[in-house]
C-alpha cells in the first residue's frame, strides 16, 4: 500500500456519505433532531417531545400508508400548532411534497404567517436554505406560496373560495375548522379534501380545531367519524390508567362558598389518591393513546388542557372560576376542555327573574360602584334600562322606564336628557349618576336621523350611539365606525354583537347565587318586564347540511331584553376600574355627615349641581 491510499481512501468515504441517502426517521424523531422551537416560545431551542409526549403518535401518523385522515379535536396550550409545523416541516426538509395551508381568515392567514412559520423557519437553518427566497429568481416565496426543492406550500383561508379553486396538494392542513365560513359551494374542508382525490392513497388531512356548539362543530364531527383516541395515564401510586377528566379536579371550598383553587390536584379514578401537579406531568410522560373505535384510515384524537405540562391545575381552575363568575362558561368548556358548549335549555322562563325579587336597601345597593343605561329606540316611545355594576359584573336593574313620544319630535329627547341628568342614592349616602348610555340607532330612515343627530350634538358626554350586529364570534362592542347623516356631522356608531351579548345576559340570568355574573331585580319591577327579558330563546336550523344558532322571539315584545344587551355595551365601552369606584363611594360614605350634599360620579366627590345640554338644534 502507497502512502497515497489512506488519503484517498478517506476521501472516497466523504463523497460516499454525502451521496448517500439520509436516514429514515420518523417525524418526531427528525423533529427533535432538527427542529428549532423559536425564541418568544415557553421552551425555546431544540424541541423535545417529554414536555408534550402526546404530539409523537399523531406526528408519526402522518406517514403511515394506512392513514388518510386526522382529526384533532385539542384544547388550549398543548401544542397543537406546534405539531402541525413539525409535520409540514417534515415534508419540506424529508420527505419534499405539495401542501395547503388554510386559516378560517386572511388575517388569521398573515398572523400564523408572522408568528408561527416564517419565525419557525428563520430559527432552522436547513428549512431556510431550502425555501426559495423572496423576490428570487429560483422559485416563490409571497403571501400566497412558499416553493422548496420537490413541492410547494400554498395557503389559503376559508372565507375566499378563489383561494381554494384550482388548487390541490396530497397534504392538506384544515386549522381551527370551527372557524370556517361556508360558502355556497360547501364546507371549506370538504372543498379541499375532495380536490385532493387526484393523489389517491398519497393524501392526507390533518383537520386541527378547539370545538364549538354541539350540533354544529365541524371538529367534533370529523372526530366522532374517526376511532375516538384519548390519552390514558398510569396513575403513580395504583398504577391505574386512565383518560384526564375535568371531573376528578378537586379544589377545596369551605362552607361560606369560598374557593382555594391553589389547593387544585387530581383524584385518580382507581384508588381516590390526589395527585400533585408533578404527579400528573409525570404520569402524562407515560401515557398513551387508546383508540375507542377501530382504525379505518381516520385517526381522531381528543385532548384537553388538563394534559398540559406548562400548565398548573390551580390556574386551570382559577380559569373555570373566573368564567363561570362572568357569565362565559363556554369558552372554559370549549378551548380549555376541547367539548362542545351545550346550551342548558332553549329559553330562560320568565318566572326565573321574577322569583329573585329583592327589596333594595337603597335606589343603589351596596355593591354598585358604576351606573349604566341601554336605550331602545320604537317609533312611539324610548325604553330605558338604568343598571348598577359592582365587582365581577355582578348587577343591580336600577329602574325601567318608558318615554312616550314620537324620536321624530324633540319632546321624548328632552324626557332622556332628564333621565340621564337624574342621579340614584346609594345605600353608602352618596349620589351615584349615569355614568355612560348607549342608544340604539337601528330604526326607519328617520328615526335613525334623529338618534344621530341626539348623539352627535345634543345629547350627553358618555352616550354612545351602537348599531346591533349579528353573528357568533363578534366581541360585545366593536371598534367605531364614524357615519354621516343627511343634516348632522358625522357620528361615531358602536357595533354591538348583539348574538354573544344576549348569550351572555341569558347565561347570568340563570345564576341562583350573589355574586359575580349575578342579576338583581327589585321587588316592584313588573312581570311584564321579566316576559320581555326572556323574550328570545335560541334555535338551532339546518342549511345546507350546516347547523345554525339563531336567537328567534317567542313573545311579541323583546324590549327589555335589548335594553340590558345596551346597557351591558356602555358598560364595555366605559371599562371602568370598579375597585377604584367601590374605594371612593367607602370615602365619600364617610363624608356622609358633611353639610352639603355629594354627587360621585365616575368615582370622584363633586358638589351636587344641576348639568344642563346645550341647546341643540332641530
Amino acid at each position: 500500500m502507497t502512502r497515497f491510499d489512506a488519503p484517498c481512501r478517506a476521501a472516497v468515504a466523504r463523497v460516499m456519505a454525502r451521496m448517500a441517502p439520509p436516514p429514515r426517521l420518523l417525524p418526531s424523531e427528525w423533529a427533535e433532531r432538527s427542529v428549532y422551537v423559536p425564541v418568544g416560545n415557553a421552551i425555546p431551542g431544540l424541541i423535545r417531545f417529554d414536555n408534550a409526549p402526546y404530539q409523537r403518535e399523531p406526528l408519526d401518523m402522518t406517514i403511515n400508508p394506512d392513514c388518510h385522515r386526522i382529526t384533532l379535536m385539542w384544547g388550549a396550550q398543548v401544542g397543537k400548532t406546534m405539531l402541525a409545523l413539525c409535520a409540514q416541516a417534515y415534508r419540506i426538509e424529508q420527505r419534499p411534497s405539495s401542501q395547503i395551508m388554510m386559516q378560517p381568515s386572511q388575517g388569521d392567514l398573515e398572523t400564523w404567517l408572522e408568528t408561527k412559520f416564517n419565525p419557525l423557519v428563520e430559527a432552522n437553518d436547513k428549512l431556510r436554505a431550502l425555501i426559495a427566497k423572496p423576490r428570487g429568481r429560483d422559485g416563490v416565496n409571497n403571501q400566497k406560496m412558499k416553493s422548496y426543492p420537490g413541492g410547494f406550500i400554498m395557503f389559503s383561508w376559508s372565507g375566499s373560495p378563489k383561494t381554494m379553486r384550482g388548487r390541490s396538494a396530497p397534504f392538506v392542513v384544515c386549522d381551527e375548522t370551527d372557524g370556517y365560513d361556508r360558502t355556497h359551494e360547501g364546507h371549506p374542508v370538504g372543498l379541499l379534501w375532495q380536490r385532493a382525490a387526484t393523489f389517491g392513497d398519497q393524501r392526507l388531512l390533518m383537520e386541527i380545531s378547539t370545538p364549538t356548539i354541539k350540533g354544529g362543530s365541524w371538529i367534533e364531527a370529523a372526530h366522532d367519524q374517526g376511532d375516538g383516541r384519548r390519552f390514558h395515564v398510569p396513575c403513580p401510586h395504583c398504577g391505574v390508567e386512565q383518560p384526564l377528566d375535568w371531573a376528578q379536579v378537586w379544589w377545596g371550598k369551605d362552607e361560606d362558598g369560598t374557593h382555594f383553587p391553589e389547593t387544585a390536584g387530581y383524584i385518580c379514578t382507581g384508588c381516590g389518591v390526589l395527585w400533585s401537579d408533578h404527579e400528573r406531568i409525570g404520569a402524562i410522560r407515560k401515557g398513551a393513546w387508546v383508540a375507542q373505535r377501530p382504525f379505518r384510515g381516520h385517526a381522531s384524537y381528543h385532548l384537553s388542557e388538563l394534559y398540559s405540562c406548562f400548565r398548573a391545575l390551580s390556574d386551570i381552575a382559577q380559569s373555570f372560576l373566573d368564567k363561570k363568575a362572568a357569565g362565559d362558561l363556554q369558552t372554559f368548556i370549549n378551548v380549555s376542555l376541547a367539548e362542545t358548549w351545550e346550551e342548558e335549555g332553549d329559553q330562560v322562563e320568565s318566572s326565573t327573574l321574577i322569583a329573585r325579587a329583592e327589596a333594595f336597601a337603597a335606589p343603589a345597593p351596596t355593591g354598585v360602584a358604576v351606573i349604566t343605561a341601554g336605550v331602545d329606540m320604537q317609533a312611539d316611545r324610548l325604553e330605558v334600562e338604568v343598571v348598577g355594576w359592582g365587582l365581577g359584573e355582578e348587577s343591580w336593574s336600577i329602574d325601567y322606564r318608558v318615554l312616550w313620544g314620537d324620536p321624530m319630535r324633540p319632546e321624548v329627547w328632552s324626557a332622556l336628557d332628564d333621565l340621564l341628568d337624574e342621579t340614584f342614592e346609594h345605600e353608602a349616602g352618596a349620589k351615584l349618576g349615569i355614568s355612560a348610555a348607549c342608544l340604539d340607532t337601528g330604526g326607519t330612515e328617520g328615526m335613525t336621523q334623529a338618534a344621530y343627530e341626539y348623539a352627535r350634538g345634543g345629547g350627553r358626554r358618555r352616550l354612545f350611539a351602537i348599531k346591533g350586529v349579528g353573528g357568533w364570534g363578534r366581541p360585545v362592542v366593536g371598534p367605531p365606525a364614524r357615519r354621516r347623516g343627511r343634516r348632522v356631522r358625522a357620528v361615531d356608531i358602536f357595533p354591538v354583537g348583539v348574538d354573544e351579548a344576549k348569550m351572555i345576559v341569558s347565561q347570568r340570568w340563570r345564576i341562583e347565587e350573589h355574586g359575580p355574573g349575578y342579576c338583581h331585580v327589585p321587588l316592584d319591577r313588573s312581570p311584564e318586564w321579566a316576559e320581555q327579558a326572556t323574550a328570545e330563546a335560541l334555535r338551532r336550523r339546518v342549511v345546507k347540511g350546516f347547523t345554525r344558532r339563531e336567537w328567534h322571539k317567542t313573545r311579541d315584545r323583546n324590549e327589555a331584553l335589548d335594553c340590558r344587551v345596551y346597557a351591558y355595551a356602555a358598560l364595555k365601552i366605559l371599562n371602568p376600574n370598579i375597585p377604584r369606584l367601590l374605594k371612593s363611594l367607602t370615602a365619600a360614605q364617610a363624608q356622609t355627615d358633611a353639610p352639603e350634599a355629594k354627587t360621585v360620579e365616575q368615582g370622584q366627590t363633586v358638589q351636587k349641581r344641576k348639568w344642563k345640554p346645550r341647546a341643540r338644534r332641530r
